[in-house]
């Protein structure tokens, strides 16, 4: 079950600014904005789509395979990959760049102000999917532009079956550009709020939109989230969480599930509910790589939440 997970990989920093930005950001003043936060909590981790899949696809036992493109700073990310006995041989460094990072400042009403910096993503189409072997399965992530253009393009080529999931780079693509990736994907995955950005930039309904590829899957948030395959929409349940720590990586957790599902072959309401469940033991960790249950844990919680044996 190799499955090739291209996308990004990245650094988090987040910052708590122990006050509230309106109190210092004054909307007369915006043209000679000059402020600086002091933030005395600060925590780093290790991010990305890529990373946070392959992290969750191991969990479950899977074998992922991360194609991304990292800077002259990825010695403890690659270190992190090694001690978690994660598949590093398609991480391409790229010379005189940075690995891709967020700086995320948070307010105490829960505001943020976040600058981002691609870096080494941008050089994503480096890397070829023909340069991995015997591959099951395999997904489109967020990314550099040209990357995801190149790697959706190879995956159809090379005959592996694939998900398409835009996330945050769908404002990347023009209308007909997105049409395409449907075309050549088997598979799309997609929040609801990306749903009708992608329904409105392609100028088609939602209907047509997942038809156009062997299963549409749309998440919901705490309501779970829906599957359209053969002709049919399937509700996946959401399952409770043990607590409400931090969304971030939630969505890649859950694709992580998804992908194990469809490479097991678990069927469509199967891989749903796995995908569902592993999006849920996510949220109740800060960060998108610090959940650890074993593969067993994930079993018991499957069968409590959904009254059937996972494996």
């Amino acid at each position: 079950m190799r499955t090739l997970i291209c996308g990004s990989m990245a650094y988090d920093t987040i910052m708590v600014f122990h006050d509230r930005f309106r109190h210092h950001i004054l909307p007369d003043q915006l043209h000679i904005l000059n402020v600086a936060f002091h933030v005395p909590d600060m925590r780093r981790e290790y991010g990305g789509c890529a990373g946070n899949i392959a992290y969750s696809l191991k969990l479950l036992g899977g074998e992922p395979l991360i194609m991304a493109a990292v800077g002259e700073d990825c010695g403890l990310y690659m270190q992190r990959l090694a001690r978690l006995a994660l598949d590093r041989s398609h991480v391409r460094e790229v010379p005189e760049t940075y690995t891709a990072q967020a700086f995320i400042t948070t307010d105490l009403d829960d505001n943020q102000i976040t600058a981002f910096h691609p870096g080494a993503m941008n050089y994503s189409h480096l890397n070829h999917v023909a340069e991995a072997r015997d591959l099951t399965l395999g997904i489109v992530a967020p990314d550099g532009r040209e990357g995801m253009l190149q790697h959706a393009r190879e995956f159809r080529e090379a005959g592996v079956p694939f998900i398409f999931d835009p996330g945050q780079g769908l404002p990347l693509f023009d209308g007909e550009e997105l049409l395409n990736f449907l075309r050549q994907a088997d598979y799309c995955c997609v929040n609801d709020y990306e749903l009708r950005l992608l329904s409105e930039k392609t100028g088609q309904p939602v209907e047509a939109l997942a038809g156009m590829v062997d299963a549409f899957v749309v998440t919901l948030g705490a309501n779970g989230a829906r599957i359209h395959a053969d002709g049919r929409w399937i509700d996946i349940p959401a399952v409770r969480p043990e607590k409400l720590a931090d969304p971030t990586g939630c969505g890649d957790a859950f694709r992580a599930g998804l992908l194990y599902g469809i490479a097991s072959g678990m069927g469509w309401e199967k891989s749903g509910r796995l995908a569902s469940l592993m999006g849920s033991i996510k949220i109740a960790h800060r960060g998108g790589q610090n959940h650890k249950p074993a593969r067993e844990q994930i079993a018991a919680r499957y069968e409590a939440a959904f009254g059937e044996r996972l494996w």
